[in-house]
């Protein structure tokens, strides 16, 4: 298993090199690589121009540390077909950029409309029909997560949907900082991980609040409280023990299903090399030299034993 850091809380503040120093020195080796302006900005196509692919890799190379994974959100649900199309075609250009730097997981989320959730369904649909040719060709592992204000936010439709394709080449992602949407409410963690079952091949560690209770967040007007009564969502991705995941039945559930070690299909070769354990700290880079090497310290404690 890899113990990846997300650098979202790094990457609008610092240069790559520091970034990648950063991470190094709380003790990780791994790099989650979440959208940056100059590698893979938000829906945009990505860029990642020469001058930033030599600092990194130099950077890379100073510290040690390795690329695990890189997270990109594009429009390939539309909801319109340019939209898609373009989607598409950022997907082929990270595609290609892994491939160079040596990455071997891309994960990502459906990013469609929830206001719009057939069209969207079918436009996901449509656009991995043309991507997994290609990711299986290249050998890398696509792994795919709901999320909060998306066309499909429940545990079990998403893995129903990866699953659908049978693909060694398809992984889901469980962010336990959006638990809570994923079966509105409940937050049954050992059903959600269970559910997803081989499939499983990366988990985010971040905690939030149960957004359905009441007042777990105020927002204004009032009325903008009420789930459902107005098109927004929130959710936070603090550190684990300052919200309301059941965090317990997480490391729980993950030892019984031996996540640590676990192949991703007992009958086919592995594909991406080792599931992964992300930390997902955003909002409070005040805080990361303590949180960060904490996080750490609780997943290797509590799933490789150390």
């Amino acid at each position: 298993m890899k113990i990846a850091f997300d650098v979202d809380v790094l990457a609008k503040q610092y240069d790559i090199n520091t970034m990648v120093h950063k991470v190094a020195d709380w003790g990780y080796k791994y790099i989650e690589q979440s959208p940056h302006p100059r590698i893979n900005p938000f829906y945009k196509h990505p860029l990642f121009s020469k001058e930033a692919e030599a600092e990194y890799r130099q950077a890379l190379k100073e510290t040690g540390v390795e690329i695990s994974s890189f997270i990109v959100v594009y429009r390939w649900s539309g909801p319109t077909e340019e939209q898609r199309k373009m989607a598409v075609a950022n997907w082929n250009k990270i595609i290609d950029i892994a491939v160079n730097m040596g990455v071997p997981v891309i994960n990502t989320e459906f990013s469609g409309d929830p206001n719009q959730q057939e069209i969207c369904n079918g436009m996901w649909f449509r656009s991995m029909d043309e991507l997994l040719p290609r990711i299986e060709k290249e050998g890398l592992r696509v792994e795919v997560q709901s999320h909060p204000y998306d066309f499909c936010e429940l545990n079990d439709e998403a893995v129903d949907m990866v699953k659908s394709y049978r693909s060694p080449n398809l992984g889901y992602v469980y962010s336990a900082s959006h638990g809570f949407f994923y079966d509105q409410g409940k937050g049954d963690v050992r059903h959600m991980l269970k559910y997803a079952g081989d499939e499983l091949t990366h988990v985010l560690f971040a905690d939030t609040y149960n957004q359905t209770k009441d007042c777990r967040y105020i927002l204004n007007p009032p009325w903008l409280n009420a789930r459902g009564a107005a098109d927004v969502t929130i959710h936070q991705h603090t550190a684990m023990g300052e919200g309301e995941v059941d965090f317990e039945g997480i490391f729980e559930t993950l030892r019984e299903m031996d996540f640590a070690n676990k192949q991703l299909k007992p009958d086919a070769p592995k594909v991406g090399g080792d599931n992964i354990a992300c930390v997902s700290y955003f909002g409070f880079p005040e805080k990361m030299d303590k949180q960060a090497p904490e996080a750490r310290e609780i997943i290797e404690r509590q799933l490789l034993g150390k």
